[in-house]
């Protein structure tokens, strides 16, 4: 395979790679003004490509850009060689630009329509590699003809060109118009600047490329004298001076594989300063949608402060029910002791009274009202089970009012028409369902950081200390009682010397009381010291509850778009550094040439 054909499709590759992934952005645009803007960009950028293979294969295109009376067709002429278009006063001022080439070639071949320009062809050597075009005046005021304005004109073919001759005189090389319509081509095409009428002005180069400084390389700037090298070429002399450095970059430096190169590169600038234009678009719409998520961050702060306060008020109401779970995980977790029973036995103590109860019914209207109380009692039971939750539900759904909610959505739909996002109109009975939906979810959130709390703080209640110490201090009454019990019955009523009567009820009465005095002081240090430690935990998740992003999910509609907006700036981000890195790869063209830097 030949290099030239390597090239061709290295090139092909890069485009095709890098149009693949401008696309896939543009079609990734959410419904903001912007990013539609961005992806009309692209499809323009995309058409451009498409002109660019068409033309892949054919000579370059260079064309002249200059104001009125800068000697654009006399350089052309003199180029050639030839008189090939009509210049000064013989020419017409409305005309259509004259492409001329070598017979072989056709405008199609370099996507440009045969009716909108006049065809020059001639079998000339400067003719072999390139097409030259000699385009109208952009500065020039005329009524549109059928082929409309110079303007319309020039804008229509400047896009199928590959190098610019931007010429200018003494006068002309501040011309507004003319730099207004370079900067719009020359993100496609790389640049040649020359001063012309070099026997009737004085050098303006230095000036001039401060002028352009700011926005361009204009690498070399050449002064030509177009009558005289016209001359010299009616006369069969070489090309001379500047001129001749002129026509040796345009037959020499630009053919074979450089024009591979300077394609390349211009689709890379095209592309370049597509991305720039739309990271300038979507820059200043940003802002906009910055103000609207400090809106819902505000708004969804507010209203997850009031829902926080309320639901915080709750669990302190029914912490009671919250203990019961937490008594109940310690029981599991303690396993089978003394003080293990003693702990299930304070949490089934009315089961028991109420199953002593039925041991003294007798009759069948006594168990009837005994069933009666105890399904009550159970169904009590599980209502206070259940209350917590339920509770929470209730002061999650009437943390906010219509009104509330109502205000909420006027000042974030102005926010986001103010940002070009599309508004969802909801009703007060949308927003009433969007605010139970918000309160489960935070409750059931909620209630799942209550499980790891309680969970937690069983454990750190259920370890081998706190058990050896609490099954000791129980162990130690149990055992003096068994021993005092004992030696009274097998000692001092059996063996001793001195026989003393066995302890009598009395004595077992007040047993049982100071034990069960024991119990209660044992349960009641170590319930509180559950209790204490919860209250702190509870307290402690409502502080986190506050201070942590708001998790209300109020409109989220909203939410989503922003993040949307947000993801397509970065993935520009992500085009731009990918644009760099293939630019940093390619081979720059003859650095005699000039480009666009801003």
């Amino acid at each position: 395979m030949l290099s030239s054909e390597l090239t061709q499709l290295e090139l092909l590759a890069e485009v095709d790679a890098l149009l693949a992934e401008m696309k896939r952005w543009s079609q990734s645009a959410p419904d903001w003004p912007a990013a539609r803007t961005c992806a009309a960009l692209v499809k323009r950028l995309t058409d451009r490509a498409e002109a660019l293979r068409v033309r892949m294969e054919a000579p370059l295109v260079v064309a002249t850009l200059g104001g009125t009376g800068t000697g654009k067709s006399t350089l052309v002429n003199a180029l050639v060689g030839a008189e090939v278009t009509q210049a000064g006063r013989e020419r017409p001022t409305t005309r259509r630009p004259t492409f001329i080439c070598r017979p072989d070639l056709r405008p199609e071949m370099v996507g440009i329509d045969p009716e909108t320009v006049h065809i020059e062809r001639r079998d000339l050597p400067m003719l072999a590699h390139v097409v030259i075009v000699d385009c109208p005046d952009p500065d020039t005021t005329e009524e549109p003809d059928a082929g409309g304005t110079n303007l319309a004109r020039l804008r229509a073919l400047l896009p199928h060109c590959d190098v610019l001759l931007i010429t200018a005189t003494q006068q002309k090389y501040r011309s507004a118009r003319v730099l207004a319509e370079l900067a719009s081509a020359a993100p496609g095409a790389r640049l040649v600047f020359v001063q012309t009428h070099a026997d009737q002005g004085d050098d303006i180069r230095a000036d001039w490329r401060d002028v352009l400084a700011e926005e361009y390389a204009p690498g070399d700037i050449f002064l030509v004298d177009s009558l005289a090298a016209l001359a010299d070429a009616r006369a069969g002399l070489e090309p001379r001076g500047d001129f001749g450095r002129l026509v040796d970059l345009l037959t020499r430096e630009l053919a074979g594989a450089a024009a591979a190169r300077i394609r390349r590169a211009n689709f890379l600038d095209l592309v370049e300063a597509t991305l720039a234009a739309c990271r300038e678009k979507l820059d200043a719409a940003l802002p906009a949608i910055g103000q609207l998520e400090g809106a819902l961050a505000e708004q969804r702060a507010r209203m997850s402060a009031q829902l926080i306060a309320n639901l915080s008020d709750e669990l302190l109401k029914s912490r009671r029910t919250w203990e019961n779970r937490l008594l109940a995980e310690v029981a599991s977790r303690w396993g089978f002791s003394p003080f293990s029973l003693l702990i299930r036995t304070y949490q089934g103590l009315g089961g028991l009274v109420a199953n002593a109860m039925l041991l003294r019914m007798r009759s069948t209207a006594q168990v009837a009202i005994w069933g009666a109380l105890e399904g009550g009692r159970r169904l009590r039971s599980r209502q206070q089970s259940r209350s917590a939750d339920a509770a929470a539900s209730r002061a999650a759904a009437w943390s906010w009012d219509a009104g509330e909610l109502r205000t909420a959505t006027i000042i974030l739909d102005g926010y986001a028409g103010e940002a070009g996002l599309t508004q969802q109109p909801t009703s007060d009975r949308q927003m009433a369902r969007q605010a139970d939906e918000a309160a489960s979810a935070f409750v059931a959130t909620a209630s799942g950081q209550l499980q790891k709390i309680i969970r937690a703080t069983a454990g750190r209640h259920s370890g081998w200390f706190t058990r050896f110490r609490y099954e000791l201090l129980l162990g130690a009454m149990l055992a003096l009682l068994l021993y005092r019990c004992g030696k009274n019955f097998f000692w001092d009523s059996w063996l001793a010397p001195n026989p003393q009567p066995v302890f009598g009820t009395d004595f077992y009465l007040a047993s049982a009381l100071w034990l069960t005095a024991w119990c209660a002081l044992l349960l009641w240090a170590f319930t509180n010291r559950l209790r204490r430690g919860l209250n702190r935990q509870i307290a402690s998740l409502a502080q986190e509850w506050t201070t942590a992003t708001p998790a209300v999910s109020f409109f989220s509609h909203y939410e989503q778009q922003c993040r949307s907006a947000r993801r397509f700036r970065q993935e520009l981000t992500r085009l731009e550094n990918l644009v760099a890195a293939t630019q940093a790869k390619v081979v720059a063209p003859s650095e005699r040439l000039g480009h666009r830097i801003a």
